[in-house]
Order: C-alpha cells, then structure tokens, then sequence
C-alpha cells in the first residue's frame, strides 16, 4: 500500500528546517531527492569498490565494472530497450541530445528541416539552432495554444519529405503538459523522418517504454528520478547508433589505435570516451529499483491526487492565474499573481521554508508567447503531502498581502 509518510522516512533532508521552518519542497522539476537508499549505495561504492571500469584484471575494478554494467542492465530493463547496447551511459540529458545533435552534422544538408516544439527546455533548442548553422538545415516550430498544448494539425502540416529530424519533450518542464508523443513519432516515420524525445520530466512520473513508442531516441537525466546529479542516458535505436558517428575522442571507445589510423569500439562504448561517472551509473541503477518498488502506477495516481488538490486550492486565491491548463499533465502547477513579479514570491515562499522555482525555466519561448517574464513554479513529487500544499497557499498568500 502506498503510505507517503513511510515513503518520506526514506529521504533524510525532508526533515531538516529552512530559516527556522520544516522544508516545503516543491521544485522536483529541478531535481529530485535522493533516498537514503541511494545515498548509501554512493557511500559504498567508494567505501569499499572505488576502481577504473573496462580496463582492470584486479578485484576493485572487476567489483565496479560488474556493478556499472549491472545497472546498465537494469535501465535496459526499465525502457524495455531491445538491446543493452542501446543505452549510452552520458552526464544527463543535455549530454545525450547534444551527442545526437553532433551526430547528425554529417548526415543532414542544406534544404533538410529539423522540427521542434514550442514548449521545449532550451536544452531542445539550442542544440538543434547550432546544428543548423553547421548544415544549412532549417529549423520549424511546432505551435502551442493558450492552454499549453501542441497544435498537433499544425504539426501535421510542417511534416514533410524534407522533414529529417523532429525533437520534442514527452512533459514540459515549465507547464506539465504531457505531449501526444505517440502520434508525433508515428506521423514523422511516415515522411521517413527521425525522432528525439526529452524525458527528463516525463521520467518521474512515467514509466516509458521505448519499443512501443518507437521512438528512435530518447534521453533522460538520473537526478529526475531519486538519483545522483552529472549521469544520464541516451537510448537510441541499434539502426541508429550505429549510424552517428562518436561524439568524443579518448579512452574506452576505441579498437585499435596507431599514428596511422583509430577504430572505434563496438556499441555502447563507442559513445562513452573516457572515465564516466561510475558510482553515478550505479547509483541511477539503484535509484530506478527504489521507484519501481514503489510502483509507477501508484506514483502517477498519488501526485494526481496532489495535482487536482493544489490546483483547487491555488486557484481560490483572488488573482492567482494558472499556466498550462491542459488536461493531460503532470504535477506542475506554474503560476503567477496579479501585478506581482515571480521572484519577489518566490522569496518570501523562501523565508517560510517553502522551496519553489522561479524564472523562465530554461524556456523562456513558452514566457514569451504568454508574455510574462516568469512564473512561479510548483512541482510536487511522490513523498510530498496535501499539508505542504496547503503550507504552500497560506505563504502565497501571505506574499499577496505583504507585496500588493
């Protein structure tokens, strides 16, 4: 059974105090807590087997190895990827779609259109912007309405033979919205064209399965989902990989190396040059196994319980605006007061203990098309509770009375 207050026995800093009052922390968007769970795992790992993987004969390294590509296997398992060589261990999303996004260089031209969506993280966009100037590729946006959803018809519209690439978020990260994905991969593969999803905030809530979506990528950050920051993955279609060129020179993605020539390693060491972070790896591992145990199911159905909830009580608020309206979301809720700038909230929110984000959130196109400068941004996880929720609406009140 699904008991929170047992689940938050599990994460140590939910008990410590911020400026003398009991930690209210809604910016799970940001990143996750990590249980104890995991933060033990960290401690072993360099109490007891802190060693170079790959490339040791000697117990320490042999120790760690097994333990890295264990919990490679056990992110395999989580995304029902068809191939272990499919996941490619990176520093976090941004890593991963910058690695694609370099692969791609070679193999797009002058007159190819890349598309992306109108509610992406700047990590989605970025990338993307640079590799058009490298290619004469164009780059095409797909529209959003005043609810915060995707204009799928327009999306239908932009697809064309010319269409090579489409990157879009399975969840966005400063509205909640939860992208019909399914159709969107479907409709690029009929015009031949590959597909790139950001899971980094779908991760928390969703339990992807990648062979069933089809999607020819798909990334995500471990400190999304109760693991450590600086380690992510890139799942990418065998097809695929194989195809892209390596995205970093150095140790353990090569064959053979003279002066003459270098061949490259076989998936997935191909695109891991280098010492990763190898406690990282475990640790997302481990991580994975914690929420699993808890059930994504129950997860999903408890934080929209928390959702509805906080979304009734913020909207009784006199001059509170809500954005991201969508029906298929998960439990962000970005918003604003009447006349108020975000961050002079978010501060006051701060003195009560009460930790929210505030700003643009790494998409300042969604707060230009609204055109506000920010948002104050509530993200609720698992082991937050109702009684936080309403801790919330009494300091956002409190900062209405003391800033109007």
């Amino acid at each position: 059974m699904f008991n929170v207050e047992d689940i938050r026995k599990d994460f140590p800093i939910l008990s410590r105090k911020v400026n003398g009052k009991p930690l209210v922390y809604f910016d799970n968007a940001a990143t996750s807590q990590t249980p104890k769970l995991v933060i033990d795992v960290i401690v072993d790992y360099y109490s007891n087997y802190n060693a170079n993987i790959h490339r040791g004969v000697h117990t320490l390294s042999q120790e760690a190895t097994d333990l890295y590509e264990q919990s490679r296997k056990k992110i395999q398992t989580h995304f029902n990827a068809k191939f272990l060589h499919e996941i490619i261990f990176t520093s976090g999303t941004t890593h991963s779609i910058n690695l694609v996004a370099n692969g791609f260089t070679s193999l797009l031209k002058k007159g190819d259109e890349i598309i992306v969506s109108a509610l992406e993280h700047h990590s989605n966009i970025v990338p993307w912007q640079m590799l058009c100037e490298r290619t004469g590729a164009t780059l095409k946006v797909i529209p959003m309405n005043l609810e915060g959803e995707l204009e799928i018809e327009a999306y239908n519209n932009l697809l064309s033979k010319n269409t090579k690439l489409v990157f879009v978020n399975h969840v966005s990260n400063a509205l909640g919205t939860v992208n019909p994905i399914e159709h969107i991969i479907d409709e690029a593969h009929k015009v031949g064209a590959a597909v790139l999803i950001d899971g980094a905030q779908s991760c928390p809530h969703i339990k992807p399965d990648v062979q069933a979506l089809d999607a020819d990528f798909y990334v995500t950050s471990a400190h999304k989902v109760c693991g450590p920051t600086g380690v992510g993955m890139l799942y990418g279609k065998e097809s695929w990989l194989k195809k892209l060129p390596p995205y970093q020179g150095g140790g353990e993605m090569i064959a053979e190396v003279t002066f003459e020539k270098t061949t490259y390693a076989d998936l997935p060491h191909k695109f891991e040059a280098g010492t990763p972070n190898i406690c990282g790896g475990i640790a997302f591992g481990a991580a994975l196994d914690y929420m699993n145990a808890i059930g994504f199911d129950a997860i999903a159905a408890y934080e929209n319980e928390l959702l509805e909830y906080g979304t009734a009580q913020l909207l009784a608020i006199e001059g509170l605006k809500i954005y991201g309206t969508s029906k298929h979301k998960t439990s962000v809720i970005s918003f604003n007061l009447e006349g108020i700038h975000p961050y002079d909230v978010g501060t006051i929110l701060d003195k009560l203990g009460i930790a929210v984000r505030t700003g643009h959130h790494c998409a300042q196109p969604i707060m230009d098309f609204y055109k506000i400068p920010g948002t104050i941004r509530a993200s609720f996880s698992f082991y937050n509770t109702k009684a936080e929720i309403d801790a919330l609406v009494e300091g956002v009140k409190k900062a209405k009375m003391m800033l109007s």
